[in-house]
């Protein structure tokens, strides 16, 4: 996996999580950058750590599945984009506004919402462990991204709310539709070379 693919599929699979943060922040309404930061490292450590156990999955499952791996990152990817549009396009709840002061979200809270928003970067982990690439290098850079874009998503969500979350997690979705692709397309012409 060259360097801008990585780094299309760390943003790629930050989108969830920006959604998510997008809608938290036009909750919290008046956050200040510590707890924004402090929420995306919750959730950039998260996001990091779930494909390195999906990599693990994947790399012991890797001697069995070899002849068609590409074919399962292909599926994988496809059905987490797919997904991911369709969370995309359902509507989000509207939460009444009652004018009182935010309460600071725990860390295990925290922590359990951003294990829900990463189930898809286990998945992905899974189909990492059956490409060329160093999981250590792709960990961090999701967890990165995450951790930026949470961080952004929460600090923005007071001023537009959750209708660009919910478009960002499209764009996601196809993103991870197009990265399937491209490694089938690649295996596909490796075979043929």
């Amino acid at each position: 996996m060259n360097p801008a693919s990585l780094f299309i599929l760390a943003f790629a699979m930050s989108t969830d999580a920006f959604a998510a943060s997008v809608g938290k922040g036009a909750a919290l309404r008046r956050t200040r950058f510590p707890e924004a930061l402090r929420i995306g490292a919750i959730f950039g450590t998260v996001e990091a750590i779930t494909p390195v156990i999906g990599w693990a999955i994947g790399l012991a499952a890797t001697r069995f599945v070899s002849e068609w791996d590409h074919w399962i990152a292909f599926v994988l990817l496809g059905a987490l984009g797919a997904h991911m549009i369709w969370e995309g396009f359902k509507p989000v709840p509207v939460e009444a506004d009652d004018g009182s002061a935010p309460e600071r979200k725990s860390g295990w809270l925290l922590a359990l919402t951003a294990l829900a928003t990463s189930i898809d970067a286990m998945a992905v982990g899974v189909t990492l462990a059956f490409t060329d690439v160093n999981i250590v290098v792709a960990a961090a850079a999701i967890g990165l991204a995450t951790m930026l874009m949470v961080t952004v998503g929460i600090m923005l969500g007071r001023a537009i709310g959750s209708l660009i979350g919910k478009r960002a997690e499209i764009v996601g979705g196809l993103v991870l539709i197009g990265i399937g692709c491209t490694v089938l397309y690649e295996h596909l012409v490796a075979r043929v070379a």
